[in-house]
C-alpha cells in the first residue's frame, strides 16, 4: 500500500466525516499537504479496549459528590 498523498484544495469541499471514514476503509495513511510544504498525516489507529475492573458502587455515591 503506498501512502496517497491530497493538496489541501483537493479536499476543502469535502466533508470531514467522509474523509476519515476513507482512510478506515482503506486502512491505509493519507497526507494533506498544505501551503508552504507543510504537512498533515491522518492514519487509521486501532484502539485497544479498556480494562474492566472489578469492584462497586456504593449507593449514594453521585448524590455525594455534587452535595459538597
Amino acid at each position: 500500500m503506498g501512502e496517497k498523498r491530497l493538496e489541501l484544495e483537493e479536499i476543502k469541499g469535502r466533508r470531514l466525516d467522509d474523509l476519515l471514514r476513507e482512510v478506515l476503509r482503506n486502512r491505509e495513511p493519507v497526507t494533506v499537504v498544505m501551503e508552504e510544504g507543510q504537512a498533515v498525516e491522518i492514519r487509521p489507529v486501532g484502539l485497544r479496549p479498556l480494562p474492566e475492573l472489578e469492584g462497586s458502587m456504593p449507593p449514594g455515591w453521585k448524590d455525594a459528590l455534587y452535595a459538597r
